[in-house]
């Protein structure tokens, strides 16, 4: 299990690394003051100092596609938007051989900021 967030990236492929790399970005453009840490074994980010679990979206690198949970409001507060994507309660799919719909994926990180 990854310790570091560097160690976690580089156990990714290439192509799972480089699709959390365009989700990173995202997070840290709507959230600048977010911190990088490894929970539950994955990429999470704190989007208020110190947020535990209920204040972070996890992010993972799968070998075809990308979890990202941001928690169960946030994906009920996008569920028309998310028809075409396998999701459970709390998290999305977004599979490797799609391109990531990195307007989505800002919508719902600034969804979830407003709701810590």
């Amino acid at each position: 299990m990854a310790s570091s967030v560097k160690q976690y990236l580089d156990s990714l492929s290439n192509e799972a690394r480089n699709a959390i790399e365009l989700i990173r970005h995202c997070v840290k453009a709507r959230v600048p003051e977010s911190e990088e840490l490894i929970n539950y074994g994955i990429l999470a980010f704190a989007l208020v100092p110190g947020g535990k679990r209920d204040a972070q979206i996890m992010v993972a690198g799968y070998d075809k596609h990308i979890g990202f949970y941001p928690g169960p409001e946030t994906i009920a507060h996008f569920s028309c938007d998310l028809a075409g994507f396998k999701r459970a309660k709390g998290s999305v799919q977004f599979p490797l051989h799609k391109a990531i719909p990195m307007d989505l994926v800002s919508r719902m990180v600034s969804h979830k900021k407003r709701l810590v």
